[in-house]
């Protein structure tokens, strides 16, 4: 069995149930794959540090002392 990549853009959940019906019905052997919009790490990164200025963690700059 030979495997083929297709990437589709469907615009809603109904066009990917129609795809995954489509295949179905002609007995096709197939795997949704998701793209992550972001890198796991950088995520994963940006959760730790919210969780931690709400734990008081951060240090408050005021903007007019950003330019000095």
């Amino acid at each position: 069995m030979e495997a083929i990549k297709f990437k589709v853009y469907p615009r809603n959940r109904e066009q990917i149930e129609a795809i995954k019906t489509i295949f179905k019905a002609f007995k096709i052997k197939f795997e949704v794959e998701e793209e992550k919009l972001y890198n796991p790490k950088f995520v994963e990164r940006v959760l730790l540090a919210k969780e931690e200025i709400e734990q008081g963690k951060g240090v408050k700059i005021d903007t007019k002392d950003l330019w000095k």
